[in-house]
C-alpha cells in the first residue's frame, strides 16, 4: 500500500448526516472512475460484510461509513489513481494504518484490487467497528 496524500478528515467540518440505505453509496459508487469502480467496490462490500448494521453518507465527494451513537468509523477517498481508506480511530488500532498524523486518524491509500482485498485491510475495517469514531 502506497504513501502520501493528505484527506479531507484532517480538516474540522461537521459531519455528515447518517442514513441506512446504502442507496446513496451506491450512487456515489457509479460515478467513481472506471478504473478505481473495483477497488471502492471491494472496500465498500468488506466494510458492509464486517461491521453490519453501518449507517451510510455521502459528503464532500467521500463516502463514510458508521454508526449514530459512535460516530463515523471510515471514510474513502477516492483519487485520480488512488483510494484511500481513512479510519477516524486508527491511531488505537494493532497494529495501525501506516499513514496520518492527526489525532486518531490514520488511512492507507489503495492502488490495487489485491491491496483492497489484503488481510490487512480486513482486521483495520474489524477494529474500526469497535473504537469511537468521527462525530
Amino acid at each position: 500500500m502506497k504513501s502520501m496524500g493528505k484527506t479531507l478528515s484532517s480538516k474540522a467540518k461537521t459531519p455528515p448526516v447518517p442514513m441506512k440505505s446504502h442507496a446513496e453509496i451506491d450512487e456515489w459508487l457509479r460515478g467513481r472512475m472506471p478504473g478505481l469502480q473495483p477497488i471502492v467496490k471491494q472496500v465498500d462490500e468488506v466494510i458492509r460484510r464486517t461491521v453490519p448494521g453501518v449507517h451510510y453518507a455521502v459528503k464532500w465527494k467521500r463516502a463514510y461509513y458508521g454508526w449514530t451513537k459512535t460516530g463515523w468509523l471510515i471514510e474513502l477517498a477516492p483519487y485520480d489513481v488512488s483510494v484511500n481508506v481513512v479510519f477516524f480511530g486508527g491511531a488505537d488500532f494493532d497494529p495501525p494504518p501506516p499513514l496520518g498524523t492527526t489525532g486518531r486518524t490514520r488511512y492507507v491509500k489503495l492502488t490495487t484490487l489485491a491491496e483492497a482485498k489484503s488481510p490487512e485491510l480486513r482486521t483495520w475495517v474489524k477494529q474500526a467497528g469497535r473504537v469511537p469514531g468521527w462525530k
